[in-house]
């Protein structure tokens, strides 16, 4: 402990020379803190910025993906889409067929119908002369 002599310059000069060493230390305590405490800041922000570029190369990367994917299931979509229309082209033109014929037939019964209500005509005309 430094001793007070407010009579002697000695013991003026030896507190103030100490509040300055102290102040001094302290002082550099202050900045070294300060320093750290920016140092750790710019850490932060380093590591920020690398994590911002690793989710920006993922977020591509994540969309070059879907996008891709999205591609291949519509070329898929439209390879369906082909055999489909290809399958139902084929069973169009059966149905075709089978309308056709079926309408032929209607026909072929409808003359059939006519033939045979001429023939219950001749029939009934026959059988009134016999009667």
């Amino acid at each position: 402990m430094v001793e007070r002599d407010h009579d002697s310059s000695f013991g003026k000069f030896s507190t103030a020379s100490m509040n300055n060493t102290q102040e001094h230390h302290m002082s550099s305590s202050i900045d070294n803190i300060s320093r750290r405490a920016q140092e750790l800041v710019e850490k932060i922000n380093d590591g920020r910025t690398g994590d911002q570029k690793a989710l920006d190369s993922f977020h591509e990367k994540l969309v070059e993906k879907v996008t891709e994917a999205c591609q291949q299931m519509k070329e898929h979509m439209y390879r369906v889409y082909e055999e489909n229309s290809n399958e139902m082209q084929v069973k169009l033109q059966e149905l075709s067929e089978v309308l056709d014929s079926c309408t032929k037939l209607c026909n072929e019964l409808r003359e059939a119908n006519q033939a045979l209500a001429g023939l219950r005509e001749g029939l009934a005309i026959a059988m009134k002369e016999s009667s």
